[in-house]
């Protein structure tokens, strides 16, 4: 299993509740992407963290509207069990696969190992392992974006979820991109609204923001130990 530089930061779990996100109060997409899949989430909702998140996410809007009246975060996800992870790595990696015109039974030991390198640079590991949680998984992790007053999703010049370099948080910094501007500017409100409220950005993600996990924890330094493991046993049913 690739085990990432975070994932041997301890784990201490507070035991938080994880507790329904107040969708009335900022934007969704709907239908949420991976339920559209197909994703096994069985009897659980993807719209839910820890109660200390959820008002880091609150504290989070609040200040993405002191410097834009009317704008609001746009959940694409938040809680995410183990067998979605799973289920949406296997999807990713079937996904490179084909767009290349490649059958999947018959990639080489060698093309397999690429394709999986490219996903596990964007999406984490689908451990069971207590020791080395998916983010998604601890409830502390939340993906999203923008929508300004008129209720429009801002261009951040690439989708969640992309599998390309243009994902990572500055890569309009140093583009030639004729909107790179544009794009970096609207990545970097999101990044401070987050950032405001205690979150830490995902290094190769601009969509991707955490608070309580390993991630976190790894990111904070000075001997930081997360705070929110596995959440399977706390998530709510829908």
């Amino acid at each position: 299993m690739i085990v990432k530089p975070y994932q041997q930061v301890p784990i201490q779990d507070c035991g938080e509740a994880v507790v329904p996100i107040p969708l009335e109060q900022f934007a969704v997409v709907t239908p949420h992407p991976y339920v559209a899949l197909g994703a096994p989430y069985g009897k659980l909702s993807p719209y839910f963290l820890r109660q200390s998140v959820v008002a880091k996410l609150i504290q989070a809007q609040a200040s993405l509207q002191t410097d834009r009246p009317g704008w609001r975060l746009k959940i694409f996800d938040a809680y995410r069990p183990i067998a979605v992870q799973q289920f949406m790595v296997d999807y990713t990696f079937e996904s490179l696969v084909r767009e290349q015109g490649l059958d999947i039974a018959s990639l080489s030991d060698q093309a397999r190992s690429h394709f999986q390198a490219k996903v596990t640079e964007f999406w984490a590991v689908p451990s069971p392992n207590p020791a080395t949680p998916p983010p998604h998984s601890t409830g502390a992790a939340v993906d999203l974006t923008l929508v300004n007053a008129a209720g429009q999703t801002v261009d951040m010049g690439s989708a969640i979820d992309e599998i390309s370099p243009r994902s990572y948080p500055n890569h309009f910094a140093s583009s030639d991109h004729p909107q790179a501007a544009k794009f970096q500017a609207h990545r970097r409100l999101l990044a401070n609204a987050m950032s405001a409220a205690g979150f830490r950005q995902h290094p190769n993600e601009w969509w991707h923001f955490s608070a309580g996990d390993q991630l976190w924890a790894w990111q904070v330094g000075n001997g930081a130990i997360a705070q929110y493991g596995n959440a399977q046993m706390m998530a709510t049913p829908k």
